[in-house]
């Protein structure tokens, strides 16, 4: 059944390929005009639509930058927020916007970076262009754009693609019958590879193999779990104790949920059950109050993701719904296993002589 939908879903496929890749050819041959922002520019971004731990990653960079002395500012399109327009998430120095209005993945970076300048705009210039206006007396150091491999509209110093070990990579098909925003072969337009998400370095051999084929460097990352953070009593408490006991229901709105259970296992916390939103998929009421009722009834505590907890953060009246019962979200981050010192050489080439000594 599977097979025959996907087949049906191929013409589809070709189509919307040949739109980009006739985009792609008007870029490459200067017909459509790139713009230079005054700050360097380091654009982060995937050729498969989510899934690939781009956020932590964008995370990993900012925080890079920070301890190196750089003040980054990060624009991002806000993916299903409310607001409208440029808007400033963070100054660098407090968070202005909640979730509802910058989007969770961008309120998420605000929150966890709160040196870091954030904006979100439809359109990427007119933020890079509000950025240097607005902070003209004190420019950051460095603009990454999140989410940007398939903007092509503002020139990059820096160039970063992820690709998820975890996907299928030799097979991967094309949106809507799979999840390729582009062809594979545009990875040659990044001048940095990020593989990440290895979960056994023998079975991710091939895809290194072939991507190092690209005359691009190649840097191996896996995902790092962090610790689990109640939020249902004080606000950023860890509590370890009891949570390999404790049974969970595990909910989360991402692209690969799996793997977030799969995480939490690992760890040894007891997930006996489990609800799967769509990716980025808006909390409800509704859909709350049935989570709560199945934790009720099964007497279970409640786990979700980073992402997912900063998302309803952005409603109080969601985040009251759960939080009758112990609830925790679980942090996770980059862990990068081969290729780290190439990374920073080429993240602190960027900025240059800004760096301290």
């Amino acid at each position: 059944m599977r097979s025959q939908f996907s087949i049906l879903l191929r013409p589809f496929g070709l189509l919307y390929q040949a739109i980009v890749e006739t985009r792609n050819t008007l870029f490459d041959w200067r017909m459509f005009r790139i713009w230079r922002s005054p700050i360097p520019v380091v654009a982060i971004g995937n050729l498969s639509a989510g899934g690939t731990g781009k956020t932590p990653f964008v995370d990993w960079v900012v925080k890079y930058y920070l301890s190196i002395g750089c003040k980054p500012a990060i624009i991002s399109r806000g993916y299903r927020r409310e607001s409208k327009g440029v808007k400033l998430v963070s100054d660098g120095h407090k968070v202005l916007l909640s979730s509802k209005d910058a989007g969770d993945e961008t309120a998420m970076l605000a929150w966890n970076n709160p040196d870091a300048i954030v904006v979100v705009a439809e359109k990427r210039k007119q933020a890079a262009s509000f950025i240097t206006k607005h902070f003209g007396q004190r420019l950051p150091s460095v603009i990454i754009l999140d989410d940007a491999f398939q903007h092509r509209q503002i020139y990059r110093s820096l160039n970063i693609a992820i690709i998820n070990a975890t996907e299928p990579f030799f097979d991967a098909k094309m949106l809507p019958e799979g999840r390729l925003r582009e062809p594979l072969k545009n990875i040659t337009r990044a001048d940095l590879i990020v593989l990440n998400k290895i979960t056994d370095k023998e079975s991710a051999e091939p895809i290194i193999n072939e991507l190092e084929k690209t005359g691009r460097p190649v840097v191996q990352s896996r995902v790092k779990i962090g610790e689990l953070v109640c939020f249902s009593g004080e606000f950023n408490s860890s509590e370890d104790a009891l949570l390999e006991t404790s049974p969970m229901l595990a909910f989360a709105g991402i692209a690969s949920p799996e793997s977030f259970v799969e995480s939490l296992r690992n760890e040894g916390v007891n997930v006996v059950a489990h609800r799967f939103l769509k990716d980025h998929e808006p909390y409800t009421a509704k859909k709350l109050h049935a989570i709560r009722r199945e934790a009720d009834e099964k007497g279970l505590s409640l786990v979700t993701t980073e992402k997912d907890y900063f998302r309803m953060l952005g409603s109080p009246e969601l985040i009251r719904i759960i939080t009758a019962r112990p609830c925790y979200y679980l942090r996770i981050a980059p862990d990068i296993i081969a290729g780290e010192t190439l990374l920073k050489t080429m993240l602190r080439d960027v900025v240059g002589k800004q760096v301290k000594s």
